[in-house]
Formats: structure tokens, C-alpha cells, sequence
């Protein structure tokens, strides 16, 4: 099938926007691969510093033979999704030596999580968190001592940060390895019901509580279709997982099959084979837009129109929102997974997964066939589904029709002819919606603004009733630059009470929105953000504010002599405590949301 025409055309425009920083990227990984530090050749006492910490694999490291497999891991375990990573890399070393390999826990990296800290001081770190986890992987890999290199994470900031972090090394190969989603618990309209029900006051703390443990209760990711999912849906689409492995659930043979057939290849990939496949060159334009094309295709989360931009740019690839919203109009929604329908990503996966929706594009002509991707020539690998034989051996096969046509259908027959993302502007700046969760009657929303800086006081006045009435709810000074651009999910109950009880009702914001984000409409990422004069500060009480997703317009619908002669609203003081002035430095250099809202990416000159 021949590639959409506006696919193409996507494509060709990111790289001719990023030639001359893509080709200074290709320069950097080729002098790296050309100067970097042989093993063989290093100082015995530099050597023998690394290699005083193994004994049993210290006559392999010592004569330098073979590949040594750097893991860069997120284990902890007070986090679900990272904590069956406890005996990966012990598992991981004996699967290295079974390919003739050695490998070391080249070092850990920080894993929070956005559900333990919303709406609390913490969140305010959770943005650059990501950034945090690029420079501790880059400090992981700079001792040299690896010829490849096996990225475990999963959740929401570590993935991104771990593949910013890791293509600053593009010359080595690496394999990024999840542990897949909890079993399915408590199901996600059922725990959404308490959570309505409790902000209205209905239920008590005991029953909300009882409900998220069952929905949240054992080891593995959350089980709806957030940023922790979105990340491993987009490593398949570039090719990055051993193909199928998104969405396996921890603790099986075939989880571990998958890792360990993950470790082989990484030996299989490196620079003294036939088949070097460095990840510098696995990310390309082309795997870019693959993981867009994802994104729109299964209703992803809003989290990568930040992480996406940035982990391009890390590749030297220049990517914006108008190719998001170009690439949704062209690319149909095929999946159906809660928030934007009842199935999790267990029902996802029994349906068909994501070997389903690979196989279904590809065939349509709506993603990138021809990536070097970690495992074969192309993307044909990653529509078949991984399986175990009856002698336990891994094999791959056709993932069949779709299980169930309420979670995935093909492009020929979709749930919606475009993808879910818009791009919205204005005099309010530039935002993105995703729309695939929320109904089209509510895709255009006008009404009077209700100001406020901090989630507590929206709540506050939903709880007095301030708030029971058409409203265009504005969130400002939530930007990366004022406070680390926190996610607003806490907001969503409430915002979700005023619309089931038929109000108008909208979120305009400078900061984030949750992977969950759903029915409520919601303009985020605004930008320029509100420190600094940004439009949102411009904006008062009652102002009407038109919100048109169908149209692409944000405005509010104030004179233009008056708007010009506001007096822009004073920032409030940077609050402190929970370690926030340790990142004062990171909201400082901070880049605006469409090129990633990134710290780190001002040093690299672009």
C-alpha cells in the first residue's frame, strides 16, 4: 500500500526543517562511534574499578572480548509499574552470558508518579523529572564500559527521559524493555463513578478509598490508556520493544521470554556484527512520525505533545503541533481504550493489541513501513503477536481479526475519521485539545472565564457552588517556567459533576493535563504561558472565552483596544519546600511547550 500522501507530506517537511540539526546529530554519533572509549584499551586501574564490584563475571569483563550490556533502571518499589523491574537485572546478567555477554546495572534513575503526587507539592518536580532521568542516563553511560545498552522504564517522565538521555549515545545499540500492565482490577468507569461521587460529596473518604485500591492493586502499570501506556505503545511504533511487548503482563513466562529475547538482541546489534543498529539511527524522522501517527490513531495521551518534541530534538529532529494536527487529520482513530472508551489495556491487548493496530496501518498505508527498527528489517515484525509454542519457545503470528470490534476496528471502518488532537489558536496564544474522548456537541464551548492560579481554589469554589453554571475555568501560571507545569487531573471530578449536570464547561490552562484527561473539553499547553505577560494573563473574571475545537480557535471575546490595554495579572511568589528550589535552574531555561518545555535543550544549540 502507498503511504498517505499527507503522511509523506509531514514527513518530508520535518526533515527539511531539521537537515542541518539532524546532520550535526548523524556528525556526533559518528565521531562518538569513531572515538569512543575501547574497553581493550582503557587504563587497568580505570578497568579494574569497574570490574571490582562482579566476581563471577570478571574474567569476561577482563579479557574484553565480548559486548558488556549497560542497564539503566527505574526499579523502585513503592511505584506498581517499576517494581517488578527487582530481579530484572540479576535475570538479565544470566540471559547476557547465555548470548556469550556480560552486563552491569550501569546505573538507576529517578521514577515518580504523576497519581501519588496530583494535585500535591511534588508535581510541581514531575515535569523535570524527565529531564532529571536524560542526565542520569547520560551519567549511567559515560563510564564507557558498555558496548550496547537495556533501558527498563515505563511510566510517564521515565521513558521519555531514558530515550532523551540515551540518544546522546546514539551510537550504541539499546533495547527498551517494559514490564507491562497489572491485571485488570476494579473497572475504570466504575472507579470514575466514586471519584464523582465522593467530589460531590455523596461518599466518604472509606469508599473512595476502597474503590482506587481496587482499581490500583498490584504490581504492573495502571491499566487505563494515560502517558505510562501512551509510552509503550509509542515504542512499538518505533520499532524500539521487542515486537508485542507493550502490553504483557508482569509476572508470566512470556514477560520473561520477552526480556530475555531482548537481552540476546542487544548482543545481536552492536558494532562488531552484520546487523549494528545503533539507536541514533532507529530514531529517525520516520520512527518520529510513527509514534505521532500512534498517538492519533489510539486516542494517546496529551503528555507527548511535550515528551515527543523533546526526545525528537534530542535526535537533532525538529517536530511542532501543526504536524500533529496535519497528521490527525489524516490519520483515523482505531482504538478504543479508556479514557476514551470502557475497555482498559488488558481488554486493549485481548482484542488485539498493538500488533493489531501496526498490522491494520501499515496495510492502509497510514505509518512508515521501512524504520531500522531493534528487531528485523522493518515494521512487518511488529504486526505479529508474540506467543509461547507448546515447548515454551517465543514465536511470533498473525494477530488474527480484532477480538472485539468495541475496542479495535480498522482504518476502513473507524471509531472517528481523524485522529483525536487539534491545534487551537488565538489571542489567548496557541493550545492543543484532544478531542477523541469528548463528545462533538461539547467541542465548541463558550462561556465566562473563572480565574484562578492554584487547583485548591477551583475546588474550594466548586465546593461553594461558585461554579455550578457555564464556565470556561482558566488555569494560569502553570507553565513550565512558573511552576514546573504541573498536571491539572485533579480538577477533572469536578469539572466532570458540572457537566454531567449539563453546564457548559471547559479547562483553559498553561499547564498539563493528566494522560486520563477525557470528556471534559480542555486547552492545554497554552503558550506563551502566563509568566512573562503571556495572553492568559490578560484574562479577567466573567471574560467570555471561546473555545472551538471544530474551527481551531481559542479566544477570548474582549475588545482589542481593551484586551491591549490590560494590565497583565501579577505572578504569584514561587512557593518552596519539597526540593522546588532545586529546580529554579530548570524553570529558568525552560523552552515552551510546543518545542518540549525542556530545560536541556538550549545546550544543545537548538
Amino acid at each position: 500500500m502507498t503511504l498517505h500522501s499527507e503522511i509523506a507530506a509531514v514527513t518530508d517537511r520535518i526533515i527539511t526543517r531539521s537537515k542541518p540539526t539532524r546532520d550535526a546529530y548523524l556528525a556526533l554519533i559518528g565521531r562518538a562511534r569513531d572515538t569512543h572509549i575501547e574497553r581493550p584499551a582503557m587504563g587497568c586501574a580505570n578497568a579494574a574499578h569497574a570490574y571490582a564490584g562482579t566476581e563471577e563475571d570478571r574474567p569476561a569483563l577482563t579479557a574484553a572480548k565480548a559486548m558488556n550490556i549497560g542497564i539503566v533502571t527505574s526499579y523502585n518499589d513503592m511505584l506498581s509499574a517499576h517494581a517488578p523491574y527487582y530481579r530484572y537485572p540479576e535475570q538479565m546478567k544470566i540471559w547476557a552470558r547465555e548470548a556469550g555477554a556480560t552486563a552491569q546495572v550501569a546505573g538507576g534513575v529517578p521514577a515518580m508518579c504523576d497519581g501519588v503526587t496530583q494535585g500535591y507539592a511534588g508535581m510541581e518536580l514531575s515535569l523535570f523529572s524527565r529531564d532529571t532521568i536524560a542526565l542520569s542516563t547520560a551519567i549511567a553511560l559515560s563510564h564507557g564500559m558498555f558496548e550496547g545498552a537495556a533501558l527498563l522504564g515505563i511510566c510517564d517522565k521515565i521513558v521519555p527521559g531514558l530515550l532523551m538521555g540515551a540518544l546522546r549515545f546514539g551510537h550504541l545499540p539499546m533495547v527498551l524493555i517494559p514490564a507491562g500492565p497489572m491485571p485488570s482490577g476494579l473497572a475504570n468507569k466504575a472507579k470514575v463513578a466514586v471519584r464523582e461521587a465522593y467530589a460531590e460529596g455523596k461518599v466518604g473518604r472509606d469508599a473512595l478509598l476502597e474503590a482506587e485500591i481496587g482499581a490500583y492493586h498490584s504490581k504492573g502499570t495502571c491499566t487505563f490508556f494515560g502517558t505510562a501506556n501512551s509510552n509503550q505503545m509509542m515504542m512499538e511504533m518505533m520499532g524500539l520493544h521487542m515486537p508485542g511487548a507493550a502490553f504483557i503482563n508482569p509476572g508470566t513466562k512470556l514477560r520473561q521470554e520477552l526480556t530475555r529475547a531482548a537481552v540476546h538482541r542487544v548482543t545481536q546489534i552492536g558494532w562488531h556484527g552484520d546487523s549494528y543498529r545503533p539507536i541514533g539511527l532507529c530514531v529517525d524522522e520516520k520512527a518520529i512520525v510513527n509514534a505521532a501517527i500512534g498517538l492519533l490513531a489510539t486516542g494517546g495521551s496529551t503528555n507527548h505533545l511535550l515528551h515527543l518534541p523533546a526526545i525528537a530534538a534530542c535526535a537533532g529532529i525538529l517536530i511542532d503541533w501543526e504536524d500533529f494536527d496535519r497528521l490527525s487529520k489524516a490519520v483515523p482513530l482505531v482504538a478504543r481504550v479508556y479514557p476514551n472508551g470502557a475497555a482498559d489495556v488488558n481488554g486493549f491487548e485481548d482484542a488485539g493489541g498493538m500488533p493489531y493496530v501496526i498490522r491494520e496501518l501499515a496495510d492502509a498505508g497510514l505509518l512508515h513501513r521501512d524504520l531500522m527498527t531493534v528487531a528485523g528489517e522493518d515494521m512487518t515484525d511488529y504486526g505479529r503477536k508474540p506467543r509461547l509454542d507448546e515447548n515454551d519457545t517465543l514465536t511470533w503470528a498473525d494477530p488474527g481479526e480484532s477480538g472485539d470490534d468495541t475496542i479495535l476496528r480498522t482504518p476502513a471502518a473507524p471509531f472517528a475519521p481523524e485522529g483525536g488532537f487539534r491545534i487551537l489558536t488565538g489571542n489567548l496564544g496557541r493550545a492543543c485539545i484532544k478531542v477523541s474522548a469528548v463528545e462533538r456537541d461539547r467541542w465548541t464551548i463558550e462561556a465566562p472565564a473563572a480565574v484562578f492560579h492554584d487547583q485548591a481554589a477551583v475546588l474550594a469554589a466548586f465546593q461553594a457552588g461558585e461554579l455550578t453554571r457555564d464556565v470556561v475555568v482558566v488555569m494560569r501560571f502553570q507553565g513550565p517556567r512558573a511552576n514546573g507545569m504541573p498536571e491539572l487531573h485533579k480538577l477533572t471530578p469536578a469539572l466532570g459533576v458540572l457537566q454531567n449536570r449539563g453546564f457548559r464547561v471547559a479547562l483553559v490552562t498553561d499547564g498539563r493535563m493528566s494522560g486520563a484527561s477525557g470528556k471534559v473539553p480542555a486547552a492545554i499547553h497554552c503558550s506563551p504561558e502566563a509568566l512573562g505577560d503571556g495572553p492568559l494573563s490578560r484574562v479577567q473574571d466573567g471574560d467570555i472565552i471561546r473555545l472551538d475545537a471544530e474551527a481551531g480557535v481559542l479566544e477570548a471575546l474582549v475588545d482589542p483596544a481593551e484586551w491591549a490595554a490590560r494590565i497583565p495579572a501579577t505572578a504569584p511568589p514561587e512557593a518552596d519546600g519539597m526540593g522546588r528550589e532545586l529546580f529554579g535552574l530548570f524553570r529558568a531555561n525552560a523552552n515552551e511547550a510546543e518545542r518540549g518545555a525542556s530545560p536541556l535543550l538550549t545546550g544543545m544549540g537548538w
